[in-house]
């Protein structure tokens, strides 16, 4: 099979460089997607989510043992189907702060540059504030001052609902919103079940993607990869564009030296706490049961209820560390807060009910690195995620744990509020606090970084081309230098979309 352009991904990034590409008419595409088809009520239903992650759906990765979190192993959860983690995702939509672009330090990334990029994007999104809180959401949106129907945003502190990327009470992923929009153009074609073994070159171009099945998909004008920061620096290893050490001692040809390629790993960093009572939050009752049996009925006939959640409702942005010699004031932890009984001493699903919220770090220092664990595609990567590495972001946790707190103590609950059950009385003094936090952290399923665009030794350059080859660019979140300070789905989409314009000022159609 031979098309203008192969889209290795069909994600967050992916869906809408597709979407680019189709809208440019740049001659033939094909999005290849290593899972199934997205087209399951677990997906369409955002309260599924809860059944797609660890599912076939996810490509269920987990980190190597974590040195400074006691030595634990952390999910690194993915989304393996049409829309990739937009797919299986809680859909929170923010674009982060507006300096964080320009801490990049790349030509052409500031705030200024992206927002028309971020505006495209939300046109075919339509992010909007969640339909059917529960009450309990809704009165944490209230604790650091009225933010009205407004979402939280990290330029400030603040709290409230969610903004998500849902319509008509389902998710509307990216898959939704971009790839089904050039799939009807007729120039773009989806190839699910199409697992990448690696880029074949010649003369140093990009010119085939070789399935771990041996089916070979050529590209005339040139290949995007798009996934993500687990998967793009896999596959580009595989195809010999990395480290040179570390290809050859997993037996990898070198086509290039490409020491930036899996570096610069991270994630944001989160701890939570748990709070169980009668009538607090969603959970199994006997009490609870009636409105449980009756929400499938809610969604399918209006779109509402239960079944609308996105477990992650409401959160917050909030100033934990004492503000910084240069006078830094910027919020420096995130809140998801989840109105569910889950989680709860590490089951999924549970009885009573109660709700639970974490702290992450905003701008984490942390770094790690993935690694090939063998040459063999079928085998996952090396993924080391540094969690807590630089004790800076211990610091921030631990401050972080300790005002979220407060904030709960002290949140306009009434009726709804419950007593904190885990970890409770036995976490009150700092040592302790850093001990709870070392060996119960896990990550806000973030990973970015490890094809960071850069204008020195980094892999990839501030137009998104992979540097050292020919034909061929990275468009997901593995090309973040600095992770944005809140979640990265939107900052994902709008890589994607700027790729497409990229890629046709290259080739003369922008």
């Amino acid at each position: 099979m031979e098309f203008d352009f192969v889209i290795i991904g069909a994600g967050s990034a992916g869906c809408a460089v597709a979407k680019g590409l189709s809208d440019a008419n740049v001659g033939t595409i094909c999005v290849l997607e290593a899972g199934p088809t997205d087209a399951v009520p677990q997906v369409k239903v955002p309260f599924g989510l809860l059944y797609t992650m660890g599912s076939r759906r996810d490509w269920r990765f987990q980190s190597a043992a974590q040195a400074s979190a006691g030595m634990r192993r952390m999910k690194v959860s993915r989304g393996r189907m049409i829309g990739g983690s937009s797919s299986i995702n809680s859909m929170v939509w923010f674009r982060g702060r507006m300096d964080d672009y320009a801490n990049w330090d790349l030509p052409g990334w500031d705030h200024v540059s992206v927002q028309d990029n971020f505006e495209e994007v939300e046109a075919a999104i339509q992010p909007q504030r969640l339909p059917d809180p529960h009450p309990i959401s809704e009165a944490f949106g209230r604790t650091l001052g009225s933010n009205g129907l407004a979402t939280p945003t990290p330029e400030r502190e603040s709290a409230g609902v969610f903004h998500t990327n849902m319509r008509h009470g389902r998710r509307w992923s990216a898959a939704d919103a971009f790839l089904r929009p050039a799939q009807r153009s007729g120039n773009c074609e989806v190839l699910p079940g199409a697992n990448v073994d690696r880029i074949a070159f010649e003369e140093n171009r990009a010119r085939t993607v070789v399935l771990t099945d041996g089916r070979k998909i050529s590209a005339r004008r040139g290949i995007v990869l798009s996934a993500g920061s687990i998967g793009s620096p896999a596959i580009l290893m595989r195809s010999g564009v990395g480290p040179t050490g570390h290809l050859q001692e997993q037996g990898i040809n070198v086509l290039c030296d490409a020491r930036g390629v899996g570096q610069n790993l991270h994630d944001h960093p989160a701890v939570g706490v748990h709070h169980v009572g009668p009538n607090s939050g969603y959970g199994l009752t006997a009490k609870q049961m009636p409105a449980w049996m009756l929400s499938p009925i809610q969604w399918l006939l209006m779109r509402k209820g239960r079944m609308t959640s996105n477990f992650v409702e409401a959160g917050a942005f909030f100033r934990a560390a004492p503000v910084g010699p240069d006078g830094d004031d910027r919020p420096d932890v995130q809140t998801h807060f989840i109105p569910y009984m889950m989680g709860y001493r590490g089951k999924a699903i549970t009885t009573g009910s109660g709700f639970f919220a974490d702290v992450c770090v905003c701008r984490p220092v942390s770094r790690g690195r993935l690694t090939l664990s063998s040459k063999d595609p079928h085998d996952a990567p090396n993924i080391d995620l540094g969690v807590l590495s630089d004790p800076a972001d211990l610091s921030v946790l631990v401050a972080g744990f300790k005002r979220l707190r407060t904030i709960i103590a002290t949140a306009p609950f009434g009726d709804y509020q419950a007593p904190e059950a885990h970890p409770a009385e036995a976490v009150q003094t700092d040592d302790e606090i850093e001990d709870y936090v070392r060996n119960n952290c896990g990550t806000a399923y973030h990973p970015v970084g490890t094809l960071a665009m850069g204008v020195g030794s980094e892999p990839v350059a501030p137009d998104m081309k992979v540097k050292q080859v020919e034909g061929l660019w990275a468009a997901d979140a593995s090309v973040m230098p600095k992770i944005t300070s809140a979640n990265t789905n939107a900052p994902s989409m709008m890589i994607g979309h700027r790729a497409a314009k990229f890629i046709c000022r290259e080739i003369g159609r922008g």
